[in-house]
């Protein structure tokens, strides 16, 4: 998997990312379009919604998808949907993962989910004073622009509160999905902001919006 400005065997090793350059990382499928039928697009949050949760992976042999996103995937791309994800990954700053390292495990997850439109990762820690670390909005406005549309017209599927928020800060919808093995109605894991739709997993999410 390459995308626009990169190849893994170019990728630099792990290293802390210097808090003078506190951009988003972003990924982008050579070739994609702008979107320009009524479907919009859908950004997934990576680790406990598209992927298992593994701590600080670089391992491809780790990347194993969520039960239902297959299934959601599918039925969003099949009615025009473009597809991306957001991820977190402080990891890069504490110098436990590489950007090399973050490209492997996407491709390992393209090979097992088929192509992502746009990827894009903060690697930043808490005291890095970046503006996309989520639950800021610049992550999700950053894959907007790479996908050339409004916020209005992107949704978020995510299991944590931060990655909704980081979606309902820039006008992105979102729709709230349980963590692994935690019940929807868990009192332990709603949402807890009001704009929020809630939906039992990756599927039913997806289905919310066909049936929009």
């Amino acid at each position: 998997m390459t995308y626009r400005g990169e190849t893994a065997a170019t990728a630099p090793p792990a290293a802390p990312v210097p808090a003078d350059r506190p951009e988003p990382w972003l990924f982008v499928r050579p070739g994609t379009p702008p979107v320009d039928g009524p479907a919009g697009a859908v950004l997934f949050g990576r680790d406990g919604t598209l992927l298992q949760n593994v701590a600080y992976n670089g391992d491809p042999a780790m990347v194993h998808p969520m039960a239902g996103i297959r299934a959601a995937l599918t039925a969003l791309r099949a009615a025009g949907f473009a597809v991306g994800v957001l991820s977190n990954q402080p990891g890069v700053s504490r110098g436990l993962l590489g950007r090399g390292e973050v490209v492997a495990v996407q491709a390992r997850a393209e090979a097992l989910l088929g192509p992502i439109d746009v990827w894009a990762v903060c690697p930043h820690a808490a005291h890095d004073g970046c503006a996309c670390r989520m639950p800021a909005g610049a992550l999700v406005t950053a894959a907007c622009r790479a996908l050339r549309l409004p916020p209005s017209r992107v949704t978020v599927i995510g299991c944590e509160d931060t990655v909704i928020a980081a979606a309902l800060a820039v006008g992105a919808h979102a729709i709230r999905v349980p963590e692994a093995g935690r019940p929807l109605d868990d009192p332990g894991a709603p949402c807890t902001l009001t704009a929020c739709r809630r939906a039992g997993g990756p599927e039913a999410a997806a289905d919310l919006l066909l049936r929009r």
